[in-house]
């Protein structure tokens, strides 16, 4: 036990760390492009990003978690099955990508579309050859060597971007950056593989494919279902809006995203795979350790979200111009309603791994329905701020949902969620206090 709390406590630290460098670099990142692109070039890659994400989505069999969860997860034969499965998805995935581009441009009214659906489906092609050395980094919980994976991926991705933004100011900047990340990573990913002498090799194994695939099923219901949770707000407003208008958008959900962002890499890359190893205490004991692993994250969480809630619209003033400045009203209202996923994604791995996620799917498909429906109403009633609020509100079913499968389970941590929640809405109320001392007021929206 002592053993696994050290590997918790080492995670969390490499995950933190690896995080705010990562953010660090997109941020600096951000505001440059931003001098370098116009609005509306980031309102189409956001939207191209909703197709590639939903054709991932659409097909995901928990390949990676069932590494994670399975007791066999550990053995070659079970591992060259699913990355055997992990190349073939990638095959039908960048097919995929070709085949819709042409609907989806004609859906939209922007020829782009055609050739950036296609281009961009590369990186989904690539990524299917992502060596099962990343698995084994998860199972270990060896954050830093995951946490030194993604910086180097993502610092080859931002000086690429950068460098041809300059000389060619388009959205094919950003397309070429991520190319590249991706075969950089994917290329790193086997030179680990080979430094542990675990190189992949192509074999269907008939017991691991059941396996995956039994486990699998939840999880295929639930990233489809996440996908319209999480991305029906652009598929519905890149209808409703212009480009500029949808790309000054994706700015401020971006920045207000950060806290969560950590809070959910943690909840993925140290909560659940610690959970997997206490699943098997009584359920008492299981709460308990919940709860202790949880404290400090959620006290991070507070201070981060609060910052984000009381003094992001400052940042937006001071260092977008004013083709971005909508942004600065946007991001308070969407890192408020980001807390309810915060509070339920370091709860709701123990569902993983009892591997009982039904719960989890259910909040995900309520979510939709709440989002999709909230942002038609809110935008006919107050226009984009509005659609902004019901974007906000719609986080808060799968948390609700969450917590009914946790209590069933025993392991629920209402009073723990209470005091978290009192503690942010007091923290931002004497933020947002000592900004009006000091004659800073608010940034809101116009109705």
């Amino acid at each position: 036990m002592t053993s696994i709390k050290q590997l918790a406590i080492r995670g969390t630290f490499w995950t933190v760390a690896g995080y705010g460098a990562s953010y660090i670099i997109r941020f600096c990142s951000n505001i440059v492009l931003t001098r370098l692109l116009a609005p509306e070039v980031f309102g189409l890659m956001g939207l191209v990003y909703v197709f590639i994400t939903g054709m991932h989505m659409f097909s995901d069999i928990g390949i990676h978690t069932s590494v994670l969860q399975n007791k066999r997860g550990g053995e070659r034969t079970f591992q060259k099955t699913a990355w055997t499965l992990q190349v073939m998805r990638s095959v039908v995935l960048w097919a995929g990508c070709c085949l819709i581009a042409f609907p989806i441009a004609h859906f939209y009214g922007n020829s782009q579309l055609l050739f950036l659906l296609p281009a961009v489906g590369v990186t989904t092609f690539v990524s299917g050859f992502y060596s099962t050395s990343l698995y084994n980094l998860g199972r270990g919980m060896e954050v830093k060597k995951i946490a030194q994976f993604d910086l180097l991926g993502q610092i080859v991705g931002v000086v690429t971007t950068i460098s041809v933004a300059y000389f060619y100011p388009t959205v094919w900047a950003l397309v070429i950056g991520s190319v590249i990340s991706s075969i950089v990573q994917m290329l790193w990913s086997h030179r680990l593989a080979i430094a542990n002498k675990q190189p992949d090799g192509f074999l269907l194994d008939r017991d691991s494919m059941r396996e995956i695939v039994s486990f699998g099923k939840w999880i295929f219901i639930s990233t489809i279902l996440t996908f319209f949770a999480t991305q029906s707000d652009r598929l519905m407003l890149g209808k409703l809006l212009p480009l500029e208008v949808l790309g000054v958008y994706g700015i401020a959900f971006t920045l207000a995203d950060i806290p969560k962002q950590v809070v959910m890499a943690i909840g993925s890359k140290v909560v659940f795979p610690t959970y997997t190893k206490l699943v098997d205490l009584p359920r008492l004991e299981f709460r308990s350790k919940i709860k202790k692993l949880r404290r400090l994250i959620l006290v991070g969480a507070v201070v981060g979200l609060a910052l984000m809630i009381s003094f992001g619209d400052i940042v937006i003033s001071i260092l977008y111009d004013n083709r971005y400045q909508d942004a600065a009203w946007m991001l308070p209202i969407i890192a408020i309603g980001l807390w309810p996923i915060m509070l339920s994604s370091t709860l709701e791995g123990a569902l993983y791994a009892l591997g009982n996620p039904r719960f989890v799917v259910l909040g995900n498909f309520f979510s939709f329905v709440f989002m999709a429906s909230g942002i038609w109403l809110g935008f006919q009633i107050w226009g984009v701020p509005g659609a902004v609020m019901a974007v906000a509100a719609s986080n808060i079913p799968p948390y609700l949902c969450s917590l009914y499968g946790l209590s069933r389970e025993g392991l629920a941590c209402i009073r723990q969620d209470i005091q978290a929640t009192l503690s942010l809405v007091g923290l931002v109320l004497l933020l947002v206090y000592g900004r009006y001392l000091v004659g800073l007021p608010l940034t809101l929206p116009n109705f």
